[in-house]
């Protein structure tokens, strides 16, 4: 999400976990739920899941009621865009690392995406344009599906994620500022609920937060991130059903 030094909105106050995401305890969170099959993360088929309304189950945040000091109040408007890219051995979700310096989110693997801005025609416009200026990824490769259910976070965004299929045969051009890595992960790796975990981190004021993790590799995927990617196994684990 778009972290510009130049932008002139007075700075909210530093959101930091204040423990390792990814050392807490944690479950398998598989809940005896199967891996989306192969058939429904092809192409087409995703098309047909994700450009039509459908009936899903939405799981909420679990940070709702956890909101950082200073990040109360009402959500900052936000999209992202979750790129599924059409590869030759599959669909993979590109994700960022966002840059360590950053004031929010530092450090954390996201969607490219950011603030909605007043000059933004819709949430998928805002999605596309910051997904142009933090990756270089180029709108004309780009084919939006269909928006998911806003993802409200603990720092105080309200996110709209943007499901897209990218066409293969385009150059990134990553900004230095926010974007330390760009990389992709395979669907089939990210839909299949044995590799999503739980974990449970004890605050120092006695409370206890609960988030998703998604470990693949060096990257720990965790957070919203993981939460959106969780909702977008309930959406495609359901298919497509002609009406």
């Amino acid at each position: 999400m778009s972290d510009s030094s130049s932008s002139p909105r007075p700075r909210r106050p530093l959101a930091r976990p204040g423990f390792d995401p990814a050392t807490q305890p944690w479950v398998v969170a598989n809940e005896s739920l199967p891996a989306v099959p192969a058939s429904l993360l092809t192409p087409d088929s995703l098309r047909g899941t994700l450009s039509q309304p459908s009936t899903w189950t939405l799981e909420l945040s679990r940070d709702t009621d956890l909101r950082y000091p200073g990040r109360e109040g009402v959500p900052v408007p936000a999209a992202v865009l979750i790129p599924l890219v059409t590869r030759d051995n599959g669909v993979h979700i590109m994700l960022t690392q966002r840059a360590a310096h950053l004031h929010d989110h530092a450090g954390q693997i996201s969607f490219p995406g950011g603030r909605i801005e007043t000059s933004d025609s819709t949430p998928e416009a805002a999605a596309l344009r910051e997904a142009q200026e933090e990756t270089g990824l180029p709108a004309n490769h780009v084919e939006v599906l269909g928006s998911m259910p806003p993802y409200l976070t603990a720092t105080g965004f309200s996110i709209i994620p943007v499901v897209s299929l990218v066409r293969p045969g385009f150059d990134l051009a990553p900004d230095a500022f926010e974007v330390a890595e760009v990389f992709e992960v395979p669907l089939s790796f990210l839909m299949d609920p044995a590799n999503h975990r739980l974990y449970e981190a004890r605050l120092d004021d006695g409370r206890v937060r609960q988030y998703y993790g998604m470990p693949y590799g060096k990257h720990f995927i965790w957070g919203a991130t993981a939460g959106m990617l969780r909702n977008l196994y309930h959406l495609l684990r359901h298919g497509f059903t002609p009406r």
